[in-house]
């Protein structure tokens, strides 16, 4: 399938503009979970051999790497996802109304440098039409792979307001969820990384985790997403935060606002930079989360990762899971078997 993959299908999904190529593969896998003969060859021709389950905060998952949100903002490909053998899958960021997101066009590819620059703004569908969509499929616990659902605010939603953007998706969402991701890191919406700083993280991840507690079929597990361009002292602060709220984990990291060295050209002053480009930073962005954890906050390493060797150094860095997105587009969809057997030897258990 990777011949296939590399003559064939990205040569096609290339000839395409970048959004349009999206749609098309996100179309395709959403086909693939529909089609239940189809899904179950594809599991039994790309389902990673060999390992066991990894736990991390309470779930059980059948390998080590995942979708991140941002290909299926409404849920339509998951199932399709699992059956390319990743271990778990995110869909979202989805936000309590429907959006349509920023102006186009809005995402750009660079094949040369395997970097991609979007500039989304999370156009989905909406809270309602994810739970009406998810809610017509087996529930928690029931499903090949762990489920995840990012949940952001509407563009329209002041900061101030915030937390109540987020507890309207989660109060929706997380009966149907694995696990639910609060992303406040996307720099495709103005003004939402500074729900990173501490006073507004503590409102939000407070409220969160009280309501937490009411929710239907038990707490799920809270993770919050961050930004790769925090300095080390807001870092620090989120750690505390986290652990003072009884969160989860942390998936690090989301796009980047900086253009590394090489990468000065792509989309200047727009969007956030993934790929290949990302690696190095989110790897110390892990290194310094999992220090100052101190093993007490598992970490989902996230950020450029093309080959199990990719996912391999985050392994070292201290991350329990990893996710890939901009890799899936450049790499194809062998990259979950090859990345999950190439992390198969690797069985740390998280708390």
């Amino acid at each position: 399938m990777s011949f296939l993959y590399e003559k064939v299908i990205s040569k096609a999904l290339y000839s395409l503009d970048p959004e349009t190529a999206h749609q098309v593969g996100l179309r395709g896998m959403g086909l693939l979970g529909a089609c239940a003969p189809l899904r179950l060859l594809m599991e039994r021709s790309l389902t990673p051999k060999g390992g066991r389950p990894i736990e991390a905060f309470g779930l059980k998952f059948p390998n080590h790497i995942g979708l991140a949100a941002g290909f299926d903002k409404d849920g339509i490909g998951w199932r399709g996802a699992a059956a390319l053998g990743f271990g778990h899958v995110e869909v979202g960021t989805v936000t309590p109304k429907a959006q349509p997101g920023n102006e186009k066009p809005r995402v750009f590819r660079y094949p040369e440098l395997n970097a991609v620059v979007n500039a989304y703004g999370f156009p989905n569908a909406g809270a309602q039409a994810l739970y009406d969509r998810l809610s017509k499929h087996p529930g928690r616990g029931q499903r090949v792979c762990p489920l995840g659902i990012n949940i952001g605010k509407n563009k329209a939603t002041a900061n101030e307001q915030a937390h109540e953007d987020y507890l309207t998706c989660f109060k929706l969402l997380a009966p149907l969820a694995d696990y639910v991701v609060v992303n406040i890191s996307s720099p495709n919406t103005t003004g939402l990384r500074a729900l990173q700083d501490r006073a507004p993280l503590v409102t939000l991840l407070s409220t969160l985790a009280q309501e937490n507690r009411s929710v239907a079929g038990g707490p799920v597990p809270l993770l919050l997403k961050i930004a790769p361009d925090l300095n080390p002292n807001q870092l620090a602060d989120i750690v505390s935060v986290v652990g003072e709220c009884g969160f989860a984990g942390i998936i690090a990291t989301n796009t980047t606002i900086t253009r590394p060295p090489g990468t000065e050209a792509c989309s200047p002053g727009r969007g956030g930079l993934s790929g290949a480009p990302l690696l190095e930073r989110s790897l110390q962005v892990v290194r310094f989360l999992a220090k100052e954890a101190d093993g007490r906050i598992p970490i989902v390493g996230c950020g450029g990762i093309l080959s199990a060797k990719d996912a391999g150094r985050f392994m070292d860095e201290g991350a329990c899971l990893v996710q890939v997105y901009s890799g899936l587009i450049f790499r194809g969809p062998e990259l979950a078997r090859e990345v999950a057997e190439g992390l198969a030897w690797r069985q740390r258990a998280w708390a």
